[in-house]
């Protein structure tokens, strides 16, 4: 796990590096076909701004993704600490992971929606 961690924490950086030297990320392919924004467009704007310590800059690139983050990071954090003790996961834990999905699905039809 540590070794899976570690090479995520490594391409995260090296794509943080690249994309701060290049000034584009990945595109959004949703985006591409439909011209709509799907839930995770501007992710890679939240957290190269989250780098630089500009948390308007993050919450405007995605909010919904600044406010769930942390409970992700609980529940990754749980998962692992289970994981590791060997132990199944909690019901709640599905639970969670269905809300979160439900509320990202809800903001991504809520931020297509013409004003």
């Amino acid at each position: 796990m540590l070794v899976l961690l570690g090479g995520l924490l490594t391409l995260g950086l090296t794509y943080a590096w690249a994309m701060g030297r290049l000034g584009r990320g990945l595109p959004c392919l949703f985006y591409r076909l439909t011209g709509l924004l799907c839930p995770g467009c501007g992710v890679s704007r939240m957290c190269m701004a989250l780098l630089r310590g500009d948390w308007a800059g993050a919450w405007a690139a995605n909010p919904a993704i600044c406010l769930l983050a942390l409970p992700i990071a609980a529940l990754l954090v749980c998962r692992a600490v289970r994981y590791v003790a060997g132990t199944p996961s909690r019901r709640w834990e599905g639970r969670a992971w269905l809300v979160i999905v439900g509320l990202l699905l809800a903001f991504g039809v809520m931020r297509n929606l013409p004003l």
